[in-house]
């Protein structure tokens, strides 16, 4: 009971000496000039991933395709989230055909006036990646793969929107991203299209 007291007494002392005690009045006003999730859009896209450095000997490069989600933020900020798939073919002689690889991206979008209507981005990344075989031998080169793997980094990217009408958008993009993958870090190039519908 006198915690009870305690945090009553404080909490209205707090009220008293407050700039305005009454603030809270105008939360609905605030709430009505924010702009987080005022529009929300999907989008499709496709390109090519080149793998760079030390994945040049390991694998080819590969077609891939994705989905994902767009939503104000803040005034020139975007949230966005992202889905893709791309299917790799060995560059080295390995004992399976191929490497699944599903990416998701969560991260944001920058509408720099000073550069509009380039539109910069980052975030982070997650990748899942699996072995296509039936085969399990993790003695052999690449065999961890068959039992899947994840690994984490971050994405950086620059996207032109060229097209838009009415509710549909289209434009390139460029993306780097960067596996935490040790020793060394894994880093892929990727270029592609964008197709997008605004929602609201």
């Amino acid at each position: 009971m006198k915690k009870l007291i305690t945090i009553l007494a404080l909490s209205l002392v707090s009220l008293l000496h407050a700039e305005d005690p009454l603030a809270f009045r105008n939360d609905s006003a605030a709430v009505a000039n924010d702009i987080s999730f005022s529009h929300l859009s999907v989008f499709i896209e496709g390109g090519e991933i080149y793998p760079m450095g030390r994945l040049m000997d390991a694998v080819k490069n590969a077609l891939y395709g994705g989905v994902g989600v767009r939503y104000t933020y803040w005034e020139n900020v975007d949230g966005i989230v992202m889905f893709q798939y791309t299917y790799f073919k060995p560059n080295t002689d390995i004992y399976y055909d191929g490497v699944h690889q599903f990416m998701g991206r969560v991260g944001v979008d920058w509408k720099w006036n000073v550069i509009s209507p380039v539109i910069l981005g980052g975030g982070f990344a997650c990748n899942w990646t699996r072995a296509d075989t039936e085969k399990m031998d993790y003695k052999k080169r690449g065999g961890t793969l068959t039992d899947n793997e994840t690994e984490f980094g971050w994405y950086a990217r620059i996207s032109l929107p060229v097209f838009k009408f009415k509710e549909y958008s289209a434009g390139f993009h460029i993306s780097w991203e960067q596996l935490w993958t040790l020793p060394k870090r894994s880093n892929m190039l990727s270029a592609g299209l964008t197709l997008e519908r605004s929602i609201w």
